[in-house]
């Protein structure tokens, strides 16, 4: 056993070596990051860009990793930031077999990657670059923020798929650098509660991305691309996170980014994080730091399992109270978000840069499925009263029920008829959740587009079984790589999605309201009008400062 041990770093150095020799490399500050190729693209998995947030580094700011020595071994992913796997989501066996079905092809694509470990010691990015690149390239980036509702997801997910897409630039003559992050989740990036919000630690999920950014800025040169042409791009929280980077700092991207490309999300219907206090007691309670003099610092203490299995019995995006109701998602702290997301999206400076916005048809689908026990319209009523709208009279939830009838034709999955009406009012509700990410969207563009370029897009391609055009199913078609990867790819590369041919996207006016819509058929590009419930996403979005809070 001595021997082998003595012989151990005398092999690990031997191995690094024949993997240099074999692999790509990049001089990275005074270290040499070694990597893997993989027909035209090169790949640099797992390079930490932030000090191990862990100690006495949980649960403060991230420290950027500025420096590097030796060898760096980025030939495997690096470890993914602990998932959350919640209790409250729905039970399998109260779901009906159509959904069941389609939800197995979606678990399928978007499931976590288990053959890479999670820690806490997660904050790392990967970086795949069109092979043979010299350094003086200046590449333009896209850097991708995964979804997840900021409890799940990873730069590891087979799903986000770089190669695939670094590849398809190559093809279409529009050469990108792709950067991947991880940032933290749940209890360890979005704890809130008043003594989170004093010690200015609001919102550390967003704060990660951020300082990864900033590690772009100073890093990526060394892998030929260009630090001035960076696209940030994410689907639903990542999207949502997008959104968070535009209004940071009162809109001074700070040459961090010059553009932006939002799947799925912007604002988020919360409030602040101070009326997060009842989940920050429970998790100080669980973990055994309720007698401490400063739980803050006794929370740093703990193992992180104990944290992981506290967050496992709070509520997620998938629970019976709604998606908006998730402990997790970014609120309000008056550092990085500053103000509650709704009033940030109404009254908070942007970003002056351009970007891409969309949805898919069915958004509210795959979130509605803890609710198949509403199934009358009082009960309806006094669920919406209770839990989505608490602070509205019952005025204004009549309106929402009359905006969004009880025919199960006019619900969610849109443009089905009476069918996938697995409960007379599963589909009214998939409706109404699903509009919370429509009436967002058009907020932002209602209020940017006249001093933005902005470009907006729905997703009817890709339906599943009893879930329609569900959330999720845009990325079948931007990660395959397909039509929407050539339009993103041109927009990071000239700011403009548009080529010489092909179906031209029209900015988005507010007169006009003209959208790209991606559809299944014999027509799968169109130009419409992005009008359908217009008055009712306004409504949701009115009501937006009723959201519930976790008291």
């Amino acid at each position: 056993m001595a021997i082998f041990t003595r012989t151990l770093p005398l092999l690990l150095y031997v191995w690094v070596a024949v993997a240099a020799a074999a692999g790509p490399s990049v001089r990275l500050d005074q270290a040499t990051v070694v990597g893997t190729v993989s027909g035209a693209v090169e790949k640099f998995l797992g390079i930490p860009f932030a000090q191990p947030p862990v100690g006495d580094l949980r649960l403060r700011l991230p420290q950027l990793r500025d420096s590097y020595n030796g060898t760096v071994d980025a030939t495997s992913f690096g470890n993914q930031c602990f998932q959350q796997t919640p209790s409250d989501g729905p039970a399998a066996a109260t779901i009906p077999p159509a959904i069941l079905l389609g939800l197995a092809s979606l678990n399928a694509l978007f499931s976590s990657n288990s053959s890479v470990p999670q820690s806490e010691d997660c904050l790392n990015v990967n970086i795949f670059r069109p092979a043979n690149v010299s350094a003086d390239a200046q590449l333009p980036v896209l850097f991708w923020i995964y979804g997840g509702g900021f409890a799940a997801g990873s730069n590891a997910f087979p799903a986000y798929n770089g190669t695939a897409i670094v590849q398809r630039s190559v093809d279409i003559g529009e050469p990108v650098i792709f950067v991947a992050v991880n940032y933290r989740l749940h209890v360890f990036g979005f704890l809130g509660g008043r003594e989170v919000k004093q010690a200015g630690l609001g919102n550390l999920g967003l704060h990660d991305q951020r300082t990864a950014l900033r590690w772009v800025q100073k890093f990526i040169p060394s892998f030929g691309g260009d630090p001035t042409k960076v696209t940030i791009w994410g689907e639903s929280a990542g999207a949502s996170s997008v959104f968070f980077q535009i209004f940071a700092n009162n809109g001074n991207a700070e040459g961090l980014f010059r553009a932006g490309i939002m799947n799925s999300g912007s604002s988020t219907p919360t409030g602040d994080i101070t009326d997060l206090q009842h989940t920050y007691d429970f998790i100080v309670q669980q973990v055994g730091c309720a007698n401490a003099t400063d739980t803050l610092a006794c929370l740093r203490t703990v193992p992180a399992a104990s944290l992981l299995a506290a967050a496992n019995k709070s509520g997620s995006v998938n629970g019976f109270k709604g998606l908006a109701n998730s402990p997790w998602l970014p609120r309000g702290d008056g550092v990085f978000v500053q103000q509650p997301p709704q009033q940030l999206a109404v009254n908070g400076k942007a970003a002056d840069v351009p970007f891409i916005i969309g949805d898919t048809q069915d958004e509210g689908t795959l979130f509605s499925l803890a609710n198949l026990n509403i199934t009358t319209e009082p009960a309806l009523a006094t669920y919406l009263k209770s839990f989505w709208f608490p602070g509205a009279s019952s005025s204004d939830v009549d309106n929402i029920l009359k905006l969004y009838p009880a025919d199960p034709a006019a619900g969610s999955p849109f443009n089905t008829g009476k069918a996938n009406a697995f409960t007379p009012e599963f589909k009214r509700i998939a409706a109404i959740e699903g509009d919370f990410f429509q009436a967002s969207r058009r907020n932002v563009l209602e209020r940017l587009s006249s001093t933005h370029t902005a470009y907006n897009f729905l997703s009817a391609r890709n339906f599943v079984s009893g879930l329609g055009y569900s959330h999720g199913t845009d990325l079948l078609n931007a990660f395959a790589p397909g039509d929407m990867t050539d339009y993103f790819l041109r927009f990071v590369r000239n700011l403009d999605p548009n080529s010489n041919s092909g179906v031209q996207w029209p900015r988005l006016e507010n007169s006009s309201r003209l959208t790209l819509q991606f559809n299944d058929g014999s027509t799968p590009i169109s130009v419409t009008a992005d009008t359908a419930r217009l008055a009712a996403t306004r409504a949701l979005f009115d009501l937006g400062r009723f959201t519930w809070r976790d008291d």
